[in-house]
């Protein structure tokens, strides 16, 4: 039966700020609002959030979008969740209050730890069961890390007294019950299937917590939530905390449900999203297709049925390229000023900028590479840097689909012949007509590039009944602009082949 109110709200809980977008039933945007949050950075590789700055800052841009749309929480027909997938929580169930910081998806902290469980054999297993590998960029090392680093914390979670989450399973906590006394005995412990599916301790085939992964982890299982569908109805907010209880009826980590925005449905879709770090999906349907080429499989964001899976890739530094640019080399003062500096050159003068500040993602996993500008002459400038940056963006997400595509025609699919792009990044046309360039293929620009959040918003909306089904929501998907490649693929083959040589030195 359709559902009386159409406006959706999305709760986008990301690395570097907390967002909340209304949209209505078209997938329009009609309010938002965005603060950003601290990052803690206590040691070299150690990266922290907050949580409380997290619920916070989450509960007043969604506040704050509600307002802005000029309505209240009763014309809110539900609220989806999307959020930094791999970040770590573990919060007290008696007084819903974290044990200490979150530890972020940057952060490198249990790379030895990882190495160990290499060196014991265990990385066969752990690619078997979860489609991951062994990296200190998933939850279960740093969950096993908090167990062992704060005091009596693997007693309490043996006892029953902890729970560990994502940032989904944190927001559903606070928003249902959370630290409200006489709302707590409400408080909903659950994730959905694709944050699951980033843990290292879900097995994405039977679609259950593995007792042999969290054996091989030592991790209680008291510590872990309830799975469900991404588009399910997880529980109902607290009334007093946006002036009605709104249903929960969308939980997706922030790739995957950016993948569902991009109403990438089909088979063998992909999309990128250009965010603080670059992260690419292949829809490959029921199929859990392992790669060749240093791809992951992990679950896709889906209604109940049969799973639904993804190849990804990952690129650790995308846009916080820009930020350091910013923040570390003070080249720009605003984030919005790289296009114009990176313009003011013809080129990049022979300049690479390797940003492997974190170690280096997909397709490389190599976690002890380090960031690298090559090339260097007395005529380069901080533009030929600035515009090295900006393509070094275009570079490492030309070095996924290209691992993605041999892994495509290797499973017998096809030739990949678009690129869905999406995330703040997207919207800089000198990225993206590069990224066309270096690809070979179209990238599509859609109208809504708040496509993380717009997936949240469709799944909950599916969930309540104001949508009857994904045809309905591909027919919203619309461009906005189409960037065709210009470069002969020959040079395009020149400049991937400068960007491995480059890619070679940061990691000597």
């Amino acid at each position: 039966m359709p559902n009386a109110r159409t406006h959706l709200l999305a709760l986008d809980q990301g690395t570097s700020s907390s967002r909340s977008i209304v949209f209505d039933a078209g997938g329009a945007i009609v309010a938002m609002a965005q603060r950003e949050i601290r990052q803690i950075f206590p040691r070299p590789g150690w990266v922290e959030h907050d949580p409380r700055e997290i619920w916070e800052s989450q509960l007043a841009t969604a506040r704050d979008a509600i307002a802005k749309a000029g309505l209240a929480a009763r014309d809110i027909a539900a609220l989806g969740i999307t959020n930094q997938r791999e970040t770590t929580i573990v919060w007290n169930r008696a007084t819903g209050e974290p044990i200490g910081n979150a530890i972020v998806w940057q952060d490198r902290r249990t790379a030895p730890a990882c190495e160990a469980l290499k060196q014991r054999g265990l990385e066969p297993l752990f690619r078997k069961k979860t489609g991951l590998v062994l990296d200190a960029y998933f939850s279960g090392t740093k969950l096993a890390w908090l167990l062992d680093h704060v005091a009596d914390a693997r007693a309490a979670a043996e006892r029953g007294e902890l729970a560990f989450g994502t940032v989904d399973s944190w927001l559903i906590w606070m928003l249902t019950g959370g630290a409200d006394t006489a709302s707590r005995s409400h408080a909903v412990h659950a994730t959905d299937a694709s944050n699951a599916s980033r843990t290292l301790l879900f097995d994405i085939h039977e679609g259950t917590w593995s007792d042999e992964l969290l054996g091989a982890l030592d991790i209680p299982r008291a510590l872990l939530a309830a799975v469900h569908p991404s588009s399910h109805e997880y529980g109902h907010t607290r009334t007093d905390l946006l002036g009605a209880s709104i249903p929960i009826g969308g939980v997706a980590g922030d790739q995957q449900s950016a993948l569902f925005g991009q109403a990438c449905f089909g088979k063998g879709q992909v999309k990128n999203t250009y965010g603080t770090g670059c992260f690419m999906l292949m829809n490959t349907g029921t199929v859990a297709e392992t790669s060749a080429n240093g791809l992951i499989t992990t679950r896709a964001a889906q209604p109940a049925g049969p799973a639904q899976y993804a190849t990804e890739g990952s690129v650790f530094i995308g846009g916080a390229v820009v930020q350091w640019l910013r923040d570390g080399l003070r080249a720009i003062t605003a984030s919005s000023e790289v296009q114009k500096l990176a313009e003011s050159v013809p080129d990049n003068g022979g300049v690479m900028f390797v940003p492997a500040f974190t170690g280096l993602g997909a397709p490389y996993w190599r976690p002890d590479a380090r960031g690298a500008i090559v090339g260097l002459t007395r005529g380069s400038t901080i533009a030929h840097i600035a515009r090295a940056a900006l393509e070094s963006i275009a570079f490492q997400s030309a070095a996924l689909l290209d691992a993605m595509s041999k892994d495509a025609i290797a499973a017998g699919g096809a030739v990949v012949t678009e690129l869905r792009v999406d995330g703040g990044a997207s919207a800089n046309d000198l990225l993206m007509q590069f990224q066309a360039d270096l690809l070979g293929i179209p990238v599509l620009r859609p109208k809504v590039i708040e496509t993380t959040a717009l997936g949240a918003a469709y799944l909950a909306g599916l969930a309540c009944g104001v949508y009857t089904g994904t045809d309905e929501l591909a027919a919203h998907w619309q461009i906005d602009r189409a960037f065709h490649p210009t470069l002969s693929r020959e040079r395009a083959g020149e400049l991937m082949q400068r960007w491995e040589h480059a890619v070679g030195q940061a990691v000597g």
